[in-house]
């Protein structure tokens, strides 16, 4: 049986030299990591294991463990109902943690009185919450606050902004997610988002930490109770594939400007309707290539300002309709 602790450390060429010993049963492999084996381990390992993913204790393992802890020792630890509450939180779900400390508080001068929880503050850290801003946690994290508000959930979104400042999070990293948020996940159906979530990021340049991330947690707010769309997003991916299918077709004639008389006399920008001059503000002319038909990219929905939208559109869709017989 070979044991490796970190096996994330190993690199390619190391890692795959497991391979045939693994396969021939030569040695039976267990490797421990605190990165994601997805991205950390090669696929061909990968595929010859098991993965077991070793969760975060919760409160009634970490006092079992303590419990233990103490009956080994035969010493019960100096500390008063709240403080033992108090530890068991700190270790924030991580027994290792918590024998470490139980071991710093079975080695105290024994005084025959118990520790509350401000006094056991005085003998050990605030524990710093469980927080990678280079690797998982940071995308975890992140990942939790930005569904949270596409789930319009701003309680949730606030808990999760809070935890990630707590662990020392960039906060204008949080600043530049919530303007893409707004883009994307919001769009039209409220064209405030993304000034809101702009002047977020401005407001904590001017004014830092601690002031300027009362104006993150606002934009957070914000735009977990925007209404949501992705119909812009969707729309330009759609425009996008619709480009690249078509390749190098010309604007149409009509729309083209005519600078010089060659190429007035090469029929450019003849015809051409100025919208704001007719009747209704719109000439329903054709602005796609020539040869190609009309697409639809951009459905709005119906949510917030993009039902406006849809109602706009449609009436516009009944005028072209209605020129195009004329």
């Amino acid at each position: 049986m070979l044991f490796v602790d970190e096996i994330h450390r190993f690199n390619r060429a190391q890692q795959d030299s497991f391979l045939p010993y693994v396969e021939d049963g030569t040695i039976t492999l267990i490797g421990a990591t605190t990165e994601n084996p997805s991205f950390e381990l090669n696929g061909s390992l990968l595929s010859r294991a098991q993965v077991l993913v070793l969760k975060r204790l919760d409160e009634a393992a970490l006092s079992t463990l303590l419990d233990r802890a103490e009956h080994l020792t035969g010493h019960r630890l100096p500390l008063d109902d709240a403080a033992r509450r108090a530890l068991i939180a700190m270790a924030d779900g991580d027994g290792r943690y918590l024998l470490n400390t139980a071991e710093q508080l079975q080695a105290l001068p024994d005084t025959g009185t118990t520790l509350d929880p401000a006094a056991l503050a005085h003998h050990i850290q605030q524990r710093a919450p469980l927080y990678d801003k280079a690797q998982e946690g940071h995308y975890n994290l992140i990942s939790a606050l930005h569904k949270s508000m596409r789930g319009s959930d701003p309680d949730a979104a606030l808990y999760w902004l809070a935890r990630m400042l707590d662990g020392g999070e960039a906060p204008l990293f949080v600043a530049r997610r919530l303007v893409r948020f707004a883009n994307e996940d919001i769009g039209i159906a409220d064209p405030h988002a993304v000034q809101q979530a702009l002047a977020a990021w401005d407001v904590y340049e001017r004014l830092g930490t601690p002031e300027g991330e009362l104006a993150i947690a606002q934009a957070v707010v914000y735009l977990a109770t925007a209404p949501k769309s992705v119909a812009v997003h969707r729309g330009f991916n759609a425009a996008d594939r619709a480009a690249r299918r078509t390749g190098s077709l010309l604007p149409p004639a009509h729309i083209l400007n005519a600078p010089t008389r060659l190429m007035k006399d090469l029929g450019y920008g003849k015809d051409y309707q100025y919208d704001p001059d007719t009747t209704d503000g719109f000439s329903g002319a054709d602005y796609f290539p020539d040869g190609m038909d009309r697409e639809t990219y951009y459905e709005p929905t119906r949510n917030g300002y993009e039902a406006q939208i849809t109602e706009r559109l449609r009436h516009w869709a009944a005028l072209r309709a209605r020129r195009q017989r004329e």
